[in-house]
């Protein structure tokens, strides 16, 4: 990497990305691929990807509406009681699949997994610790009695810490860490079986952004905004250049009206934003020295894929974040809409 004016880094992976299907997928997907290499597709459609044939055709689906054709989607499966050993195993071995993804019931959008006790798929994990493919946690205690706020905590002490104890090489990933309690265990474990991507709204926001002014609809997403002693535990864990954490966007659309809804649905839509907010971040931590491993090494190495050829140029010059996207009646309104931000791609 050269000066802070002009930055030149390996093209990223995007280790957590929401495309959706059909409308949304064909107008959301060119801000993923305009800043990323690969990225890591959650499988939680309205119809999830349970098994092989599924993630061949969406992953299809994604191919015929890039137009960057060097973009690669790589594909994840949503775990249930019911997954099948056979197809886990061979979705994986043939690279269908690159990881597995655990929702625990209800925790988040389309995630009846039916699992509320991890007890119930130990023979999965078995498998999945024996093959060396990696789970991908969405990390949250889901109990109604819990307090939203302590939920990630609660799921490390009571359930991340004793399923490590019986499978101890399996390779999990906590996705999106919103807690000073995640950034401290997977410090503390300091293992290459265990990682955590971290998200950029969860680095530049906390909790009192989504009430600033009045209710921020847009800034609601799962796990909830934290505390800024969170956030500033989050912001220190990327500035140290710890190799267990990784860009992870957590980017998921949802239309204007889902969002300003009675029932408004949980997610934020930052692709068109995320690593010039990743970028603002690394500076103002005066840690750039370690922004093409958050972004571009440490995912990969993590999942054991190579690092990306392609390269990327940051140049520090203020860059207008679109206002929305529109798709049909409809629209979807992008993080940080309308907002200037002091760093543009090249």
């Amino acid at each position: 990497m050269s000066s802070f004016k002009k930055i030149k880094i390996i093209k990223p992976d995007d280790c957590h990305v929401h495309l959706r299907d059909e409308k949304i997928l064909k107008k959301v997907l060119r801000y993923t691929e305009r800043f990323y290499q690969r990225a890591i597709i959650m499988p939680n459609l309205d119809k999830p990807i349970i098994d092989c044939k599924k993630a061949i055709a969406y992953k299809s689906r994604i191919m015929d509406l890039s137009k960057n054709t060097k973009f690669e989607p790589l594909m994840t499966c949503y775990l249930t009681k019911d997954t099948s050993l056979n197809e886990l195993k061979n979705g994986f071995f043939n690279k269908i699949f690159i990881g597995a993804k655990l929702y625990p019931n209800q925790s988040t959008t389309n995630s009846k997994t039916n699992i509320n006790n991890l007890s119930e798929i130990f023979h999965i994990l078995e498998l999945m610790q024996k093959i060396k493919m990696p789970l991908l946690i969405h990390g949250e205690e889901n109990h109604f009695n819990i307090d939203i706020y302590d939920r990630e905590a609660q799921f490390i002490d009571k359930t991340l810490v004793p399923l490590r104890k019986i499978f101890p090489e399996l390779k999990i990933i906590l996705e999106h860490i919103t807690t000073k309690e995640a950034v401290s265990y997977i410090k503390e474990a300091n293992s290459s079986y265990l990682a955590g991507t971290i998200t950029p709204h969860h680095l530049m926001l906390n909790r009192n952004n989504m009430f600033f002014g009045g209710i921020q609809p847009h800034l609601y997403c799962l796990p909830i905004l934290k505390r800024k002693i969170h956030q500033n535990s989050l912001k220190k864990a990327i500035s140290d250049g710890n190799k267990n954490f990784f860009l992870g966007s957590d980017s998921a659309p949802h239309l204007y009206t889902n969002k300003i809804n009675p029932l408004g649905c949980a997610g934020i839509f930052n692709a068109p934003s995320s690593l010039l907010c990743y970028v603002t971040i690394f500076e103002e931590m005066k840690a750039l020295k370690y922004l093409e491993s958050f972004c571009s090494k440490n995912g990969a190495n993590f999942y054991n894929i190579p690092i990306n050829k392609e390269s990327i140029t940051l140049i520090k010059k203020p860059s207008k974040i679109l206002e929305k996207i529109n798709i049909g009646k409809n629209f979807i309104s992008p993080f940080l809409s309308g907002e200037i931000l002091h760093w543009s791609i090249l």
